[in-house]
């Protein structure tokens, strides 16, 4: 009879499902067959339990999980800085291998986290780059915050193209040229319906939207423009008092203030990566700018683990 003997290093192996308000985790121990399973609350207390019974068996600890929204984030964290190592686990992969195991797509957190320990019985893990631990969590929250901020300013420009310009001043839509500026949305907040602009002569007009476009070639020539299409419009001469205008400027208002927030955000990555050597690296390259640098730094962390370009692209 062959005669099993295990490594005086063997890690202890443990699987963990993720979720938002308790975890299953799998225990494999290297001297025993019967593996452990807790199920652990999303506290503290709960934490620190899990991580003294893992420090008992005396043995190095290697633990994996799949990430789950945001949900992991302060688990691994308190793992790691209680000395363990820790992994992450491909959804794809881990979908595949369950599929392949349990010949269905069937899905449970038992399961999952056999499926898991199984990933790393056979080497199917993946680092795990925590943010906090490695300097890069202001980074990633500059990055997601940008992405946030940005995703919701397109959301309202879309709502003023095809609700509130076409009720009010269709015609506005071809002096607008750039989604970056604050121009347009102050112009409107000023001016919501051609009917501002008309009450006031062409002078008038110029005088007191001078300053409100900003800077711009042929300022004088496009001032002019939007007096004369503001004379031939078909917008609705709704009442400067109406709370449709009210609506329409609180609207406006919260937009120039999204693009206050993407501005501010933008300037505060700059200053505070425009000295790393990666994040000069990355701008040098044709089609990067300081938010794809940003991102690409936020999300992968180290660039220089990475020992080939396929293993980033996989990350």
């Amino acid at each position: 009879m062959t005669k099993i003997i295990i490594a005086r290093d063997a890690p202890v192996l443990v699987a963990i499902d993720i979720a938002k308000a308790r975890h299953e985790v799998l225990i494999a121990i290297p001297d025993k067959k019967r593996r452990r399973r807790l199920t652990v609350l999303n506290e503290l207390a709960d934490f620190n339990r899990l991580i003294a019974a893992l420090r008992s068996y005396g043995c190095p600890v290697r633990v994996a999980f799949e990430a789950t929204g945001n949900y992991h984030r302060a688990f691994a964290y308190h793992l790691a800085t209680a000395g363990f190592e820790v992994k992450l686990v491909s959804s794809v992969a881990l979908a595949r291998t369950r599929e392949a195991l349990n010949n269905s797509w069937d899905k449970n957190d038992p399961k999952d986290a056999q499926v898991i320990l199984h990933m790393m019985e056979v080497g199917n893990e993946q680092f795990y780059h925590d943010p906090l631990m490695h300097g890069t969590n202001d980074i990633q929250e500059l990055s997601k915050t940008h992405d946030i901020v940005s995703k919701s300013k397109t959301e309202l420009w879309h709502r003023v193209l095809t609700h509130y310009l076409p009720l009010y001043f269709p015609e506005a839509d071809r002096f607008h040229r750039s989604s970056r500026s604050d121009w347009f949305f102050a112009f409107l907040e000023r001016y919501p319906s051609p009917h501002f602009i008309t009450a006031m002569g062409k002078g008038a007009f110029t005088a007191d939207a001078w300053g409100v476009v900003g800077r711009k070639v042929a300022k004088e020539r496009l001032l002019a423009d939007i007096y004369e299409t503001a004379k031939s419009s078909v917008g609705l001469p709704v009442a400067p008092d109406s709370d449709a205008i009210s609506m329409f400027r609180l609207v406006l208002g919260e937009g120039r203030s999204l693009i206050a927030q993407r501005n501010q955000i933008e300037d505060r990555a700059v200053a505070l990566l425009k000295d790393l050597p990666d994040y000069q690296l990355l701008t040098s390259i044709p089609g990067i700018g300081p938010i794809n640098a940003l991102t690409i730094l936020a999300e992968a962390g180290d660039l220089r683990r990475f020992g080939h370009h396929r293993q980033f692209l996989k990350f």
